[in-house]
């Protein structure tokens, strides 16, 4: 259907009738041909006298038909594009979502292992404190006293 974007060389002859025009390095399906055949007025086509006419009009129809091709291949091209694109940020999403997914889990596992360090070294402290309490209690006689006015969290 054509070379998209390439420059190719296109020649128009008449045979020695000058009945059919010869068009030489255009490639044309067969749905564009079937076009060309068709009559371009309700009325049916009208023979003209002159052949320079027909010529021209001729040109002015392939060229018509091969903007139409032309435009056709761009829209596909375009098409296409855009689903690329599409398909290309569809998957750089995917992968923020991926990164952003890795690093969130990586802040929860971080605090809650930040919690429990912290949860242990206050029951270590607790601990400790009891510890040293129940140790005081018993030696210190004025520890004693106060303790026993007070109500016990031991």
């Amino acid at each position: 259907m054509g070379g998209g974007g390439s420059t190719r060389r296109v020649t128009f002859e008449a045979d020695e009738n000058e009945n059919i025009t010869v068009v030489k390095g255009v490639r044309l399906s067969d749905s564009v041909i079937d076009r060309m055949k068709e009559p371009s007025s309700p009325s049916g086509r009208q023979h003209r006298s002159s052949s320079a006419v027909n010529d021209e009009e001729l040109k002015k129809r392939i060229a018509e038909e091969l903007a139409l091709e032309r435009a056709r291949r761009d829209s596909e091209a375009q098409k296409r594009r855009l689903k690329q694109e599409q398909a290309y940020v569809r998957d750089e999403f995917g992968k923020i979502l991926d990164r952003e997914r890795i690093s969130s889990n990586e802040h929860l596992t971080r605090a809650i292992l930040r919690e429990r360090a912290a949860t242990e070294e206050e029951r270590q402290k607790a601990q400790r404190f009891t510890e040293h309490k129940e140790f005081w209690y018993w030696r210190d006689p004025l520890w004693q006293g106060l303790m026993q006015s007070r109500i016990p969290v031991f």
